[in-house]
């Protein structure tokens, strides 16, 4: 059999296959074949080496070990390293014979996570304390529900609605931190198949399911806390929309439209708006209409927004068998954009005229919607993962703050309306005064 041959590769110089060849002609054919292939992918290896050293690639190298302490390059184990790009970075990965991937994970260096010890860096990376859009979007929907119930007479003061509306804001990080961790949890095996994901704590098990169990039940309390500081209404208003949070992620399995669950998650938010300024939205038709209209406005809204979201992952999601509008309907994508868009502005629409909302509110959050969703729509460019990340994180920004604005006007219209009103000391300001107090 001639004897066995160990290779090392931290000592082959690049004409050491050339030696190796010529020593092995004893050897009989099967084995001098299996050699000469080891030694041309050991070549082809250390010339890769030299292309990443000299700047030009960024690529990772398998190697295994032997019994006796030596690095050895089995022929099987040599494959073609893959550079995927997420959100601008590149992460190199490495395909092994088991057909299992790696990557490198660096521990975050700049911004909020790098102030964090150690610790607490995988927790945070867990609820996406640096990632802050999903908040947002949470946040929008108890925004927009809670300005606009707070001009519906008796009106509540801007100041009341700024305070409620950072109440809902704290909320909205902590249930988003805690819909994340669920999240992952039930995404725990599809997670490390999908480039932009697989290295979230949980995939990557810096965070063990036991430890994620308990950070979520604590997530919840805190959740809770928040909720308490409401009127006691809200408390079931809002408790249902724990059933949603836990059904998304199965959602993903069972259907190509998981983003209608997302949608009637996301938005739950509109529904507690109201209770949150004290309207009762079972005795108050009016309101009861608008709650309903914005609700079905912002589900429109979720799925869109979502929709460019799913575009990011779409080639990685078909391989891991996660479903989508995007995955079920590629090639329609814009025809549905637009049409999800004049869903959107429609409904919102109605619903602003259900409570009698005025110029500011259907030029500002009606028409600012529309321009900003047009923009979108037109811009975004659904092959690119950089591009369909800029316009899902600005897009927030953009149709979310053109909302809120224009009902914050129509609001402010009508409470200096409503200042001038009991300065003129006529009979209709001490009747709107009294109306006011029995409210109070």
């Amino acid at each position: 059999m001639g004897p066995a041959l160990t290779l090392r590769t931290s000592a082959c110089p690049m004409a050491s296959s050339r030696q190796l060849s010529s020593s092995i002609l004893g050897f009989s054919s099967p084995i001098r074949k299996s050699v000469l292939r080891c030694s041309r992918s050991l070549h082809g290896a250390q010339a890769h080496a030299k292309f990443v050293s000299a700047g030009m690639g960024d690529r990772t190298r398998s190697t295994s070990r032997s019994p006796s302490g030596l690095n050895m390059l089995p022929c099987h184990s040599v494959v073609a390293p893959t550079t995927r790009r997420v959100s601008g970075l590149p992460i190199s990965t490495t395909t092994v014979n088991d057909g299992s991937q790696t990557s490198n994970y660096a521990p975050p260096t700049t911004g909020v996570l790098s102030l964090l010890p150690k610790s607490a860096v995988p927790y945070a990376e867990l609820i996406r304390l640096d990632k802050p859009t999903g908040t947002y979007y949470l946040f929008f929907p108890c925004l927009f529900s809670t300005l606009l119930a707070s001009t519906i007479p008796p009106l509540t003061s801007p100041v009341e609605a700024l305070s409620t509306s950072f109440l809902f804001l704290t909320g909205a990080l902590v249930m988003r931190g805690a819909g994340c961790t669920i999240n992952d949890l039930w995404d725990r095996n599809l997670d490390p198949q999908v480039a932009r994901t697989r290295l979230r704590p949980i995939a990557r098990g810096a965070v063990s399911v036991p430890q994620a169990l308990i950070f979520t039940s604590f997530q919840l309390l805190a959740g809770l806390a928040v909720l308490l500081q409401f009127p006691m209404s809200c408390f079931f208003y809002a408790t249902p929309s724990l059933i949603l949070v836990g059904l998304y992620p199965l959602a993903k399995r069972v259907t190509h439209y998981p983003q209608f669950v997302l949608g009637l998650t996301f938005s739950w938010g509109v529904i507690v708006g109201f209770p949150a300024v004290g309207i009762d939205l079972l005795t108050d038709t009016a309101a009861a209409s608008s709650a309903a209209l914005l609700y079905a406005s912002n589900v429109a809204w979720t799925i869109l927004y979502d929709i460019i979201y799913a575009h990011m992952d779409i080639r990685d999601d078909g391989k891991a068998g996660i479903k989508s509008i995007a995955l079920r309907h590629e090639a329609q994508t814009k025809p549905i954009l637009s049409g999800l868009a004049l869903v959107q502005v429609g409904l919102l629409w109605a619903a602003g005229a259900a409570v009698g909302a005025g110029p500011m509110f259907i030029a500002g959050s009606c028409g600012g919607a529309a321009l900003t969703l047009a923009l979108m729509i037109r811009k975004v460019n659904l092959k690119s993962v950089e591009s369909c990340w800029w316009w899902f994180r600005n897009g927030c920004l953009l149709t979310g703050g053109a909302i809120s604005a224009g009902i914050a006007a129509e609001l402010g219209v009508r409470w200096q309306a409503r200042n001038d009103l009991l300065l003129s000391g006529t009979e209709e300001a001490s009747m709107l005064l009294e109306e006011e107090q029995l409210q109070d």
